[in-house]
């Protein structure tokens, strides 16, 4: 079964956030914008470096820059979309009767 998928990023700073996109490229301008320009201090070398690897759209590079300079980690991955069809309320009990927990090693 084919499953529709998001891409996310986890900022981990304080506190931490998230952002959920429909895709990598929505995600990642949605990260240069709301993330990484809003960068404040940062030194002018980087900040020319941060700027440059935006407009050139290279995103890892800018946020492999944004996190050397701010010590804030993001990590950006992608997640299938769970549906009712994955996991049908009629079965739950079953699926769980199954599951490691609800049985004898």
């Amino acid at each position: 079964m084919s499953h529709p998928t998001v891409a996310v990023a986890v900022i981990r700073d304080d506190p931490p956030s998230v952002l959920v996109a429909a895709d990598l490229d929505v995600l990642h301008r949605a990260l240069a914008v709301r993330l990484l320009a809003r960068a404040g201090q940062i030194p002018d070398e980087r900040k020319r470096q941060l700027q440059d690897a935006l407009l050139e759209e290279k995103w890892s590079d800018a946020v492999a820059m944004w996190i050397k300079s701010t010590g804030v980690e993001v990590d950006v991955y992608t997640e299938d979309v769970l549906t009712d069809a994955d996991y049908p309320e009629a079965l739950l009990s079953a699926q769980m009767q199954f599951s490691p927990l609800f049985t004898d090693a």
